[in-house]
């Protein structure tokens, strides 16, 4: 994607990747050359209890620099609430990827100024999160596929559309929950893509910001699909799609009776 080779004072770019990953990856260089010490400060600050960790948060933190400079703050915060979070506009507006801007929109919480709390993550077609950040209640699985019930998984089968959901997790939080299939990749016939999902939303108390809510009646949203974090942290004694049981019940093999899965939870 991107080469920087200090002694010859040269950056070396992709340039069959689109221009958006192209001006990301100049953004995320200049983080270090401008602001090492800065970042350095900050990731020894956080006492990690490896230098591993210290790594990871420093390319995070470099990330976070490339995102704020491409969409500046204010300027982003103000036409995310003009167009109504319209996802496809401010990646046109400022010149970014769709998936940028979501992950740019979960981070609006400057104290003072704080724009609607989003969550965002990226899943693969082997149901891995692969990116997550979150300014809202929503519990994401830490290890393993998420609910196999939310959209974010029906997004691969609904190819450049953006599907809508109103979901509701075991806590009874309930979320307009937004899905999209992306691919990613270089321009060229015999170029490896990666295809991914990414999935974004809000409590359905916000939800009138988004113009994604204009696809579900707010005031009676239906359905209301429940989803969970994980199967193994889910108690949803009913799911049609439980894929194994929840670590924290009993369960129980009638020989007489059998229903969708195997067992019931107790």
């Amino acid at each position: 994607m991107s080469r920087l080779e200090p002694e010859r004072k040269r950056l070396v770019l992709n340039d069959a990747l689109p221009l958006s990953t192209q001006c990301f990856a100049l953004a995320r260089h200049l983080a270090f050359l401008a602001h090492s010490d800065k970042i350095d400060a900050l990731t020894a600050g956080a006492a990690f209890r490896g230098p591993d960790a210290a790594e990871v948060c420093a390319a995070a933190l470099a990330n976070y620099f490339a995102g704020a400079l491409l969409m500046p703050y204010g300027p982003f915060q103000e036409e995310a609430r003009r167009v109504r979070h319209d996802v496809e506009r401010l990646a046109t507006s400022f010149n970014v990827s769709m998936e940028q801007v979501c992950h740019r929109l979960s981070t609006l919480q400057r104290p003072g100024h704080e724009g609607v709390p989003i969550y965002f993550l990226r899943v693969d077609r082997a149901g891995n999160i692969t990116k997550r950040h979150s300014a809202t209640r929503f519990q994401f699985a830490r290890y393993g596929g998420a609910c196999p019930i939310w959209n974010i998984h029906e997004a691969f089968e609904a190819a450049d559309r953006f599907l809508v959901q109103a979901a509701e997790m075991p806590d009874g939080v309930r979320y307009l929950s937004i899905a999209r299939a992306i691919s990613k990749g270089e321009a060229r016939f015999d170029a490896l893509r990666l295809h991914y999902a990414i999935g974004f939303g809000c409590e359905l108390a916000y939800a009138s910001d988004f113009v994604y809510s204009d696809a579900i009646d707010l005031r009676n949203p239906s359905p209301l699909v429940k989803i969970g974090v994980s199967c193994r942290l889910c108690d949803r004694a009913d799911c049609h799609q439980r894929a194994m049981p929840p670590i924290d019940r009993r369960i129980s093999v009638d020989p007489n009776r059998r229903g969708i899965i195997p067992y019931q939870v107790e």
